[in-house]
């Protein structure tokens, strides 16, 4: 071979390698945390939630990303993608499993399909106030469902929330159990979330978040259920008719990160990141519970007309799930535990 093209060969070499070694330095300086996320540069990581971006989500969120921002010392910033343009809940949960999501902030229900633990919080009527879903998020039995998570990949940084959730629908209001018969009602991807209707004599259709508002504008569903806020934000004001605050479910909210961008991070990036996500915790606690009246008066406003009734007879027609849930949800002895935290 002559020496000229060995010299060519050679320097084809040296511009790859050079190529190589800038990409992989990440070229601005700016790096996502699927790359080497150790405190090189500006470590950036994605959050996606399901709702609008006027929720006390996005409202939480923004506070999350700019408490991480100065408590990483800039390190850490956080992007946040709401109305599900990362995906609906399921997909962020599998995306974060799989590395592709770094962050998502998602309601319970999607979640037990992965860790069926969780549905002790969805149990219906087992929690009985703010206070009392405090105790149990943020003491020994969050704690342990949390592990669980993180056998699954997944990480949570804190307990946030909706709120308490009730029905909406297109049929009747709901006095009692009974007037469930018949009214076919949107609910989470969770199996006791759809029994928990359909023992009541609805019949319950699992859908993603995404699909909700034109299923129930063109009659696919009669109705949904949901928190005062998220039912607000939802458009239910504009394609429902009666709010009958039946309050069967709290809706805890876990802020998840992927197991695997967490373990990238710096021992100061991860302590900022943890900080930052109780602290907004509190925040978005607070914010979402102050806004809930003014959202009921909205849709109240636009047409819904609410009732509330006695929840007495609700609370017995799903007494038989805590059965048949219960070594589902961990056991009897995890349901007992929850029960007497709110005693």
């Amino acid at each position: 071979m002559r020496k000229t093209s060995i010299s060519k060969i050679a320097v084809v070499l040296l511009l790859v390698f050079s190529l190589t070694a800038f990409v992989g330095c990440g070229g601005n300086n700016e790096n996502n945390a699927s790359g080497n996320g150790k405190g090189d540069g500006v470590v950036t990581l994605r959050v996606g939630h399901v709702l609008s971006p006027e929720h006390s989500y996005q409202i939480g969120l923004e506070k999350f990303a700019e408490l991480v921002e100065e408590k990483s010392n800039g390190t850490l910033k956080v992007q946040i993608y709401p109305s599900s343009q990362l995906g609906n809940e399921r997909d962020l949960v599998e995306g974060m499993q799989l590395g592709t999501v770094e962050m998502g902030l998602i309601s319970t229900g999607p979640i037990a399909g992965f860790v069926p633990e969780v549905m002790v919080l969805d149990m219906p009527y087992i929690i009985k106030s703010q206070e009392h879903a405090e105790k149990v998020l943020d003491g020994e039995v969050g704690a342990y469902i949390d592990e669980k998570f993180l056998e699954k990949g997944i990480r949570n940084l804190a307990w946030w929330e909706q709120g308490f959730r009730s029905i909406y629908n297109n049929t009747r209001p709901i006095e009692k159990p009974a007037d469930m018969k018949g009214v076919k009602i949107r609910v989470m991807e969770s199996p006791l979330m759809v029994d928990t209707f359909n023992i009541m004599g609805a019949s319950s259709t699992p859908m993603a978040w995404g699909e909700l508002y034109t299923a129930l504008q063109q009659g696919v569903v009669d109705g949904a259920e949901g928190a005062a806020e998220t039912a607000y934000t939802g458009g239910f004001g504009e394609v429902t008719k009666y709010g009958s605050l039946t309050k069967q479910f709290y809706s805890a909210v876990p802020l998840f990160i992927a197991e695997s961008t967490f373990q990238k991070l710096s021992p100061e990036q991860q302590k900022a990141l943890q900080e930052a996500a109780m602290e907004a915790r509190d925040f978005e606690r607070k914010t979402i519970r102050e806004r809930e009246a003014m959202f009921l008066k909205k849709m109240e406003e636009s047409g819904v007309k609410f009732n509330e009734p006695d929840l007495t007879p609700f609370q017995e027609a799903v007494k038989p799930l805590y059965d048949k849930y219960a070594k589902d949800v961990g056991g009897k002895e995890l349901v007992d535990k929850v029960i007497e935290l709110g005693k």
